[in-house]
């Protein structure tokens, strides 16, 4: 065991550009560079590929020639940290953020915080959903001191500019896309087997920001409608509901 465990710290570190510390186990220094080359590109064409897959909204606007030279660079920075790739590219929107080939395209990084947001939603814990019915079981007092628990899938984002509608309309195919300077949100959940998204708009990014930081709902609501002061807060409100971004609710403060 010793042996083994010996030999996969050399790989590792021979991986990382020390290439001598295999040298023990190798017949010669140019087989080990062969072999290590052969790996490494398995290994990148293995981190585009999950990028891209992660991506697909980035990928989508820019091209795959592009995406995928950029992608290489990403991984060549950032390499996966474990085996599994199905959610690997957690820092590629920041990244996207300072890439100067897209400085031309200052949307991009958002658009990749979105998809980012995606697959985070895709791969939260499972926790059951509530209903209508269990806001009507408790009196009005009650319900405005209530705090609720946002599902663990849930996760949105605001933004100053429509980029929400260029995501989903990208994301659905849409032939007519547009940057409009509206302020929007996007809000996605996972509370069955798929993820859904909706374009929502500031209030019910500041109702669902405070619910997440334990606010009660009557200090959600004075939230919303300062964020939005036209808008429907018992419509937003069934909206949310129906969304299934609820999973839990507590009479009165947390201890």
């Amino acid at each position: 065991m010793s042996d083994l465990l010996d030999f996969q710290d050399a790989f590792v570190a021979a991986l990382g550009g020390a290439p001598a510390a295999l040298s023990p186990w190798l017949a010669s220094r140019e087989a080990g560079e062969t072999g290590l080359s052969v790996y490494r590109n398995t290994i990148a064409r293995g981190c585009v590929d999950a990028l891209a897959a992660n991506f697909p909204t980035v990928a989508a606007l820019v091209g795959e020639d592009w995406f995928r030279a950029a992608a290489a660079l990403f991984a060549r920075e950032a390499p996966p940290t474990h085996p599994a790739l199905l959610d690997y590219g957690e820092d590629f929107p920041t990244w996207l953020d300072r890439f100067p080939p897209a400085q031309d395209l200052p949307y991009l990084a958002g658009v990749a915080h979105l998809d980012r947001l995606w697959t985070e939603a895709l791969f939260a814990a499972d926790a059951p959903v509530l209903t209508a019915e269990a806001f009507t079981r408790l009196p009005p007092e009650a319900l405005a001191r209530a705090q609720v628990r946002l599902h663990p899938s849930v996760r949105f984002a605001a933004f100053e500019a429509g980029l929400p509608s260029l995501w989903v309309g990208v994301r659905e195919g849409r032939d007519e896309l547009d940057l409009s300077e509206t302020a929007e949100g996007l809000l996605l959940s996972r509370p069955e087997a798929s993820v859904a998204y909706r374009v929502v708009g500031p209030a019910d990014c500041a109702f669902l920001a405070a619910c997440r930081t334990g606010r009660s709902l009557a200090e959600a609501m004075g939230l919303a409608a300062e964020a939005d002061p036209g808008a429907d807060l018992q419509t937003l409100f069934a909206a949310l509901i129906a969304d299934g971004v609820f999973s839990g609710l507590d009479n009165g403060p947390r201890k």
